[in-house]
């Protein structure tokens, strides 16, 4: 959730940190504040709010000066926003930041009142940086691992000792972190666009790994205090791709970007014409193994995963349970040998579905990975993997993965249905070369954005709105409701079609917009019907469809339409007007589309 970064070289370290934490801030906007050795002594500055809060404060206090330090920008768990609660949080000698939740910070708390301690804060990250000075013996490393010890929970740190000057040292346990390599000077940070200004190479910590940021350069160490020696790896996209190049907003940006993503994402997975994931350890007799197949993952992934059910169903006859994974791991899952389990992941650090797909391998369930950060926590963890191509997705709210992610769930269909004997080569071809066809007609449709621009302004008034659609059209209705509460804070909520009159059409009042996803041959005549419905009782329907369909005035008030395309594709077109719609309500809304109030990227906290 929150980012944690750390600098030590020749540079000015306040520049670095906050250039650093402005790549992180998607992160968490909660607070933001550095301390910096200067002089020999730590320096901190820390406001509430925006890291824009934090530099207009120190225009005030000043900038503090010198080469090393660490930074950090929140995403508040213990303790409301405010500037007592920002980190850094100091000890008498320790000063650090935090990522993560430490799970007995109370017990720990109150052994430390007992010892005298006094805390300003609310946070459990104050009792880490009490607990550090309480056994701070003049051996940073010592400590830390002693420390680590106590500590139980999730969690990245970053750590300076007031007497060892311009050294940096960080804990990764669970929480990501990320040391990069640069020409005399170093970096630790939660993740990759945080240095990449600076430099594209870097190291991956492993859990309960410990790194001193130094002068003389990196050392790593595990909690056995043996020096750690691993492979360097170099980041393969640049700084531009993590800044918004002439786009208002990452958004706007990252939704242009999904032709580009897909191609680069399926193209080195198709050979001859048909699926090939064999580089990803997946085999076509691997593929038939297996009696069942659950796909876990959360929020935006979820959805995806929604899609590659139905789809996977349709083609190859195998049964697919989508579970949120922070159901899936409590609730007794009936999981074993004979399963395949599909963990969706963005970031790849997703606390609930990491967790997830550890209760799945303990079930003895194989376990695929399909995610967009290379060497990540799933990535390392799962028996076979699936990089998307995305590149680096900055805005809060998903788009790019979304679309990259589903791409690979029609790969992997196409070639389970293949597999188990469901299609002939002839029609995997088929469809396989209609998927190579989506980029051009996503780029249609965004060249033709006018048309969400005038849905949108229509929107922006409302309190509360529906979106609808059965089967494909369903799963893509649950995307488009997320992506616009998400961003617009205008309640909203996806239902089956055929639910309505189940109870949701009681909802339903003069004026309030209902978004009618119906994109499905078979089902389109049943769709209308349910539109008419919400259409009768008021409703007013904005209709994503087929562009030869035009609704008669009892059907909708404003139609949306797509290029022709066979129904199982569907999804990857008619989601890009659903998220251009939410991107221009919140523009249209003055809200700051890409940093969302309380939500952050990556959720590596339950």
């Amino acid at each position: 959730m929150c980012g944690i970064v750390g600098y030590v070289g020749s540079g000015n370290c306040t520049d670095v940190l906050i250039d650093a934490l402005s790549k992180l801030e998607y992160r968490g906007y909660d607070s933001a504040g550095i301390a910096v050795f200067e002089n020999g002594e730590i320096k901190v500055a820390k406001s509430k709010g925006r890291l824009a809060d934090l530099e207009q404060k120190m225009e005030q206090t000043g900038r503090p000066e010198g080469h090393a330090g660490i930074g950090h920008t929140r995403w508040a768990t213990h303790g409301e926003p405010s500037d007592i609660n920002s980190h850094p949080h100091s000890g008498k000698r320790v000063t650090i930041v935090h990522n993560g939740i430490i799970e007995n910070y109370k017990p720990l708390k109150d052994f430390l009142l007992a010892q005298g301690r006094t805390f300003q804060s609310e946070t459990d990250t104050e009792v880490v940086a009490q607990l550090l000075d309480y056994y701070y013996d003049g051996n940073p490393l010592d400590t830390i691992i002693k420390v680590m010890h106590e500590l139980e929970g999730s969690f990245a740190l970053g750590i300076v000792f007031s007497d060892h000057v311009d050294k940096v040292y960080a804990v990764r346990c669970e929480s990501p972190l990320i040391v990069g390599v640069g020409e005399n000077e170093s970096f630790v940070a939660s993740d990759v666009p945080a240095f990449l200004k600076y430099t594209k190479n870097y190291y991956l910590l492993d859990h309960n790994e410990i790194v001193e940021l130094s002068h003389d350069g990196i050392k790593i160490y595990d909690t056995h205090k043996k020096e750690v020696h691993k492979d360097l790896k170099t980041a393969d996209w640049d700084m531009d791709a993590a800044e918004k190049g002439g786009y208002e907003h990452f958004m706007l940006k990252e939704i242009h970007e999904q032709p580009t993503a897909v191609k680069t994402t399926i193209s080195p997975r198709i050979t001859d014409g048909l699926p090939n994931l064999e580089e990803c350890g997946i085999t076509p007799e691997k593929l038939k193994s297996f009696r069942q197949i659950y796909v876990v993952a959360c929020g935006t992934a979820m959805h995806a995963g929604m899609v590659g059910k139905y789809v996977i169903e349709k083609l190859a006859k195998v049964p697919v349970v989508v579970d949120i994974a922070s159901e899936f791991r409590y609730r007794d899952p009936l999981v074993n040998d004979k399963d395949l389990v599909i963990i969706i992941s963005q970031s790849g650090e997703t606390a609930d579905s990491l967790a997830a797909m550890r209760l799945a391998k303990s079930l003895g369930a194989t376990t695929l990975a399909i995610v967009n950060a290379k060497g990540s926590s799933i990535a390392r963890e799962a028996d076979m993997l699936i990089y998307t191509h995305a590149g680096p997705e900055i805005a809060v709210a998903s788009t790019k993965a979304y679309m990259v992610q589903i791409a690979v769930m029609y790969l992997l269909a196409f070639e389970l249905a293949l597999a188990v004997g469901q299609i002939d080569e002839t029609e995997c071809r088929r469809l396989t070369a209609l998927l190579q066809k989506t980029p051009e007609y996503i780029e249609s449709i965004l060249e033709n954005k006018e048309d969400t621009q005038f849905i949108a302004s229509s929107l922006i008034t409302a309190d509360s709105l529906l979106y609808i659609g059965r089967g494909l059209d369903y799963a893509l209705s649950m995307e488009g409701s997320l992506k616009l509460k998400e961003i617009s804070y205008i309640h909203s909520e996806s239902y089956a079609a055929g639910e309505l009159k189940h109870g949701t059409i009681s909802l339903i009042s003069d004026g309030m917009p209902v978004i009618a996803v119906a994109t499905q041959t078979k089902l389109f005549d049943k769709t209308v019907s349910n539109i008419k419905e919400v259409k009768a009782r008021g409703a007013k329907v904005i209709m994503v469809c087929r562009d030869s369909y035009t609704p008669e005035k009892d059907v909708a008030d404003y139609k949306f339409g797509l290029p022709d395309i066979d129904d199982i594709l569907m999804p990857m077109i008619a989601v890009v007007p659903l998220q251009l719609i939410a991107y221009y309500t919140s523009v249209l809304k003055g809200n700051d589309v890409d940093k969302p109030r309380n939500l952050a990227k990556s959720v590596t906290v339950e």
